[in-house]
C-alpha cells in the first residue's frame, strides 16, 4: 500500500481535517473540527453525544460537505460531494447502527453496487459467496453468505459491516460503536483484524464509548465537546480520569449512582419458560424496587427470554404472571394492560418511529387515551408527552423534532419516556446504554435507581459486565439458554458471573430470594 508524502518528504496523514464546520440552518453541529489521522495507526475518536463526532464522521464519508475548513485525504484537497465519491478515494465507514437491505441476501449486502461479474455480465454468484466466506474466516466467524439478512441480531449485521469495509481494501476505515451488540470474544477478535490492518499501513478511526477498549486498542485520542476540537494525546500519556474530564468540561458524578431501594412484593414471576431452541427452564422472580439483572454472552438467550416475556415472541411451555395474574403468551397489548414496558436492544428499529417527532414517538403506545371524538391532534401529544421529554431531560428544542435527528443518547431517552408514560409497574430494558456517552451513561443510571427506589420492578439485560454489577440488585446468568447462576448484589464478582456465563451447569439456585 503507498503512502503520499509531504513536500519535506514527511509521510502526510491519511486524513486532516482543520477546523472543519458544518451547520444547519441555524443549528451549528460542527463548530470546529478537527482530526489527524497517521497511516499505520488507530485514533479514538471521542466525546459525548452531541459533540460532533457523527457529523464530522458524515463529512468524511460524503454524507454532508463541509461550511469551511481544510479537508485533506493522502495529502489531496477533497470535498466529496456523495458516498460513492468517499468509497472510491478509499474510505469506509462502518456505523454504529448496521445498514443492511434485509430482503437481500448477506453476500448482496455485502458486494452491492460492486457484485463479481461472469459470462454475459451475470453476477457470479459462487465467486461472491467464495469471497463473502473468505472475509468471514479472516474475521473469524462462521455466517452463511446465502442466508437472508432479514432476523440476523445485531451482532451478525455488525460483522457483515465490517465485511463490507474491509472488502473495500480501505485505505481509511471508520469503526463507530462497532463493538457495542459483540460479545467478548468477538470483540477480541476484531481487534484482532483492527491491529493487522493498522500493521499493513492503513489508518483507523476507532469511536467508542468504552475506555477499556479505547486504551486496549487505540494509538491515538482526540477528544471533542460542543462541536468542538479540544485535544489529541498518545493514549500511553493520558489516563481514563483526564478524558471524561475533557470530555464533559465538568465533574462526572459517580456512573453507576445505586442507591438502596426497599424491596417489596413479588412483581414479575416467571416459572419453566421454554422455547425450543432458544431457552429452557427459566424461573425467576423480580420484586417491587428491585433491579434483576440478565447477564450472559452475546446469543446466550437473554433478549429472546425477555421478548417471549413481553408476548413479542412466543414460548412452548411454563407462565407469566404479573402480580399473581397470569399473562397471555404472544400478547404484547395485554402485557402492557397489565402493566409492563419494554425497552428493545434495538431502539432504532424496534423501539423509534425514527421519522416521527419526539413528542409522537412519546405518546405513542398511550395515544389511544389521548384522542377525543376519534380524533387525536398534535396539541394532545405535546401536552401528554412535553413532561416526560422534560423529566428525563431530552436535549431538543422542540417537541417536533425528527427522532431521526437526535444522538444515540437522546433517542434512547425518548423510547424510555415513552414507556414510562404507560405508568408500568414492571421496566424490561435490553442494553439501557448501548452506544450511548458517559454523562448519559450517568443520568440512564440514574434515573433506573430513582424508578426503583418509587417501587418498580426493572429486569436490566446488559453486556457490560460493570454496568451490571454496579446496578443490579440481584444477578442471574444466562448461558446456552439456561439460567446457571443467581448471584446477591454482595456476592456478584466478575469472576462468579463470567464463570457462570461460560458454563452451563447451575452454581446457585434460580429462584433464590433477595434480602428485604
Amino acid at each position: 500500500m503507498t503512502t503520499a508524502t509531504g513536500t519535506e518528504g514527511r509521510t502526510a496523514p491519511t486524513l486532516e481535517l482543520r477546523s472543519v464546520a458544518k451547520s444547519f440552518g441555524a443549528v451549528a453541529a460542527l463548530r470546529s473540527g478537527t482530526l489527524e489521522v497517521a497511516p499505520g495507526s488507530i485514533h479514538a475518536l471521542v466525546g459525548e453525544n452531541g459533540a460532533g463526532k457523527s457529523t464530522l464522521v458524515k463529512i468524511v464519508a460524503g454524507v454532508h460537505r463541509r461550511d469551511s475548513g481544510v479537508f485533506r485525504l493522502l495529502g489531496e484537497d477533497v470535498d466529496f460531494g456523495s458516498t460513492a465519491d468517499s468509497k472510491s478515494a478509499g474510505v469506509a465507514v462502518i456505523y454504529q447502527e448496521p445498514t443492511l437491505f434485509p430482503d437481500l441476501s448477506v453476500a448482496e449486502n455485502i458486494f452491492m453496487g460492486r457484485h463479481p461479474l461472469g459470462r454475459g455480465r451475470r453476477i457470479d454468484r459462487t465467486r461472491m459467496y467464495d469471497e463473502s466466506n473468505a472475509l468471514f474466516a479472516r474475521l473469524g466467524v462462521t455466517i452463511d453468505p446465502r442466508r437472508v439478512a432479514n432476523g440476523l441480531s445485531i451482532a451478525d449485521q455488525q460483522l457483515i459491516e465490517i465485511a463490507k469495509a474491509i472488502s473495500l481494501d480501505a485505505k481509511l476505515l471508520v469503526m463507530d460503536e462497532p463493538t457495542a451488540a459483540l460479545s467478548g470474544n468477538e470483540v477480541a477478535r476484531l481487534f484482532a483484524v483492527a491491529r493487522s490492518l493498522r500493521d499493513e499501513g492503513r489508518a483507523l478511526v476507532f469511536i467508542s464509548h468504552r475506555f477499556d477498549e479505547v486504551f486496549d486498542l487505540c494509538d491515538t485520542v482526540t477528544v471533542m465537546r460542543d462541536g468542538a476540537y479540544v485535544s489529541t494525546h498518545l493514549v500511553a500519556e493520558t489516563t481514563e480520569a483526564e478524558i471524561v474530564s475533557r470530555m464533559v468540561g465538568r465533574e462526572v458524578a459517580e456512573l453507576f449512582p445505586k442507591t438502596p431501594a426497599a424491596i417489596g412484593d413479588v412483581v414479575l414471576d416467571i416459572q419453566g419458560l421454554g422455547s425450543t431452541g432458544e431457552f429452557h427452564d427459566i424461573s425467576f422472580q423480580v420484586r417491587a424496587g428491585e433491579i434483576v439483572g440478565l447477564a450472559g454472552l452475546v446469543g446466550a438467550g437473554r433478549s429472546e427470554i425477555a421478548r417471549a416475556v413481553f408476548g413479542v415472541d412466543g414460548y412452548d411451555e411454563g407462565r407469566v404472571t404479573l402480580h399473581g395474574k397470569a399473562v397471555p403468551k404472544k400478547q404484547p397489548r395485554a402485557a402492557i394492560r397489565a402493566g409492563m414496558a419494554f425497552v428493545p436492544e434495538d431502539r432504532r428499529q424496534q423501539g423509534l418511529v425514527i421519522e416521527g417527532s419526539v413528542a409522537r414517538n412519546i405518546a405513542s403506545v398511550i395515544r389511544g387515551g389521548l384522542a377525543k371524538g376519534g380524533l387525536l391532534t398534535a396539541a394532545a401529544e405535546n401536552k401528554a408527552s412535553a413532561p416526560w421529554a422534560s423529566r428525563l431531560q431530552v436535549k431538543t428544542s422542540a417537541l417536533d423534532m425528527r427522532a431521526a435527528t437526535m444522538s444515540g443518547g437522546n433517542q434512547q431517552k425518548v423510547v424510555i419516556a415513552k414507556w414510562l408514560a404507560t405508568d408500568p409497574k414492571l421496566l424490561i430494558i435490553d442494553e439501557p446504554t448501548r452506544g450511548i456517552d458517559v454523562g448519559t451513561k450517568a443520568e440512564v443510571h440514574r434515573l433506573l435507581s430513582d424508578l426503583a427506589g418509587q417501587g418498580l420492578a426493572i429486569l436490566m439485560i446488559s453486556s457490560e459486565l460493570p454496568e451490571v454489577l454496579g446496578m443490579a440488585d440481584r444477578v442471574l446468568v444466562v448461558c446456552e439458554g439456561r439460567l446457571t447462576a443467581d448471584i446477591a448484589r454482595e456476592d456478584a464478582t466478575p469472576e462468579n458471573v463470567m464463570a457462570a456465563a461460560t458454563r452451563s451447569a447451575p452454581t446457585a439456585p434460580p429462584t433464590k430470594e433477595p434480602v428485604s
